[in-house]
Parts: C-alpha cells; structure tokens; sequence
C-alpha cells in the first residue's frame, strides 16, 4: 500500500473511517508528544486515506488540550499532503440553518491558550496566512458536499477556546465581525498545516444556532450531538467521494508555504532545532537567512 497523501480529521461525533479497507493502525511519535489517538490507514474506495479523530476515539480530549501540533506532525511524517477536516459549528446567520454544511474560506483567531507554531525555540519563520484554507480542496470539498445536504461555500469561521459554549454578547459580537459560523477546532490545525506545507480544508457541520438567536433552544450538548448524527452520515459520504476526486498532483500554493518564510540564519540554528523539525523545514532550513527569507522578517 502507498503512503496516504489525504488524511481525514474527524471531530465530534466522528471517531472512526467508515470504508475504509485493509486498514492498519500506527502509533506516531512525535517531538510534540503523542497525536490524539493512534491513525488509521487503508484504502478508501482505491485510495490509501489516512483518518484521525481529533477529540480520540471516546471523545476524551477538550478542543483546549487537542495535541494539534502531534497531529498535524504525525500525519506530515506519513506522507500525507491535504487534510480535510470535519467539525461540528454553531450558526452566526439565519440563512445557515441546522443540518447545513459550509466551507468556510476565512477564520478568525479567538482562541487563548494553544500553541499554534511549530516554530520558536531558535527558529522563526512567518507564513502567510492571509488565505488560511486551501482553495482546491475547499471547491472540490463544497462540489461533493452539495449532493448531500445544503451546502454554504465561503464564510468566515470564529474560533474560541471553548469548552464552553458563548454567551449571547459574546455570539452578538462574532456576528458583527462578520463570521458566518462558530467552532472551536479548526485552529491551530489550519495553521500548523500551512506551516508543514499541507493543504487543509474544512467541512463545517452546522448543528445549532449559536446563542444569538431568540427563536431557538439554548446551545447544549445534547442538541449538538443529536444533530451532528444526522450529519456524520453525509458527511462520511462526501469523504468517499473526494478521496477519489481530488487530482493527484497539487496546482496551489500550499506546498510551497514555507519558501521565503524562514528568516533565521542556517548558522544559528542548532542541532536540536532541526531533528525537532526535520519533517518540516528540511528542504529550506540550508536556504534560511538568504536575502529573499530576510524580507519577510518585517514586524
């Protein structure tokens, strides 16, 4: 079997790859500690796919103690390329109703207390991040994801800390910013995989109106997962068909992300600094310090 080159992140309610066959599972160790629970890999309707369960299998991690930094680790070690991530996400917007799916194509950073680099400890890179989700993987996502359910493409998606739920000021405020839906997983993942030039993609499943809304029941776990059940279904559909449909060479610009983002000179960097992170900078890390790396190095 060959290396995956997509893997499936699946959040609440979402803790095994239904079809996937020959499926071995591997236990990765990672200079950030252990990813949330072992990865499966197995052929997913002839292609070899890779599935984690964020929260682990039994759901025992909050979104605040998720090892993003393992996970994301782990998978760049086994060759995967694109992760298409699944969340549950609360409704900002009346037209965005439960059961609905949106790919979102901004984010917004409200959470506190993730570390969301790779980098640090005797090397600085700074990406760019003004696109966070990868524009291939999103159009063929949302084109698999309409023949399922509705389907909202674009959209901006607030991340908090969790593990609570908002409060109605706080749910009015995220509204006047702009965002579209609420979720509390999708950072630091989009991040990390930016920085291990992975494409990333998310498929939101809208499970509630957040606090915002007058006409409908409080935001409680029971009404999430409840409603997240009816969706888990379609949405494990929508992964069988983009494993297949995704092109096998990629056309963005995803991997290539960290190409004039590292700035520290090779000299200063140390031994220890590049085994931690050989995954990921090793094609650039000889090229750190050169002209073109030091520009970006402006704030």
């Amino acid at each position: 079997m060959t290396d995956p080159r997509i893997a499936f992140i699946g959040g609440s309610g979402l803790y095994e790859m239904d079809g996937l066959s020959d499926v071995r599972h591997v236990d990765v160790d990672t200079p950030f500690g252990s990813p949330s629970d072992s990865i499966a890999i197995g052929s997913l309707d002839g292609v070899t796919a890779a599935f984690l369960p964020r929260h682990g299998r039994g759901h025992r991690l909050s979104p605040t103690e998720i090892p993003a930094r393992a996970n994301i680790y782990a998978l760049k070690t086994l060759g995967v390329e694109r992760i298409v991530s699944v969340s549950a996400v609360g409704s900002l917007r009346e037209h965005i109703r439960p059961l609905d799916m949106l790919v979102p194509d901004q984010i917004i950073d409200r959470t506190r207390n993730r570390t969301n680099t790779f980098f640090g400890n005797g090397i600085v890179a700074h990406i760019a991040f003004s696109d966070p989700f990868c524009p291939e993987i999103s159009s063929t996502l949302a084109d698999a994801a309409r023949k399922q359910a509705t389907t909202h493409v674009g959209g901006t998606c607030v991340v908090i800390e969790g593990p609570q739920f908002s409060t109605r000021a706080e749910s009015e405020l995220y509204r006047s910013f702009g965002a579209d839906i609420i979720g509390m997983t999708a950072l630091p993942e989009a991040k990390l995989a930016r920085e291990a030039e992975m494409c990333y993609a998310t498929l939101a499943l809208v499970t509630d109106f957040d606090t915002w809304h007058q006409t409908e029941d409080d935001v409680s776990a029971d009404l999430v997962i409840a409603n997240l059940r009816r969706n888990v279904t379609s949405s494990r559909l929508v992964m069988h068909e983009i494993a297949s449909e995704l092109p096998t060479e990629r056309s963005c610009t995803c991997g290539n992300a960290l190409e004039s983002a590292i700035i520290t000179d090779p000299e200063y960097i140390g031994k220890e600094t590049r085994e931690r992170l050989s995954a990921i900078i090793g094609n650039y890390a000889p090229k750190a310090g050169t002209a073109a790396n030091m520009t970006v190095g402006r704030r």
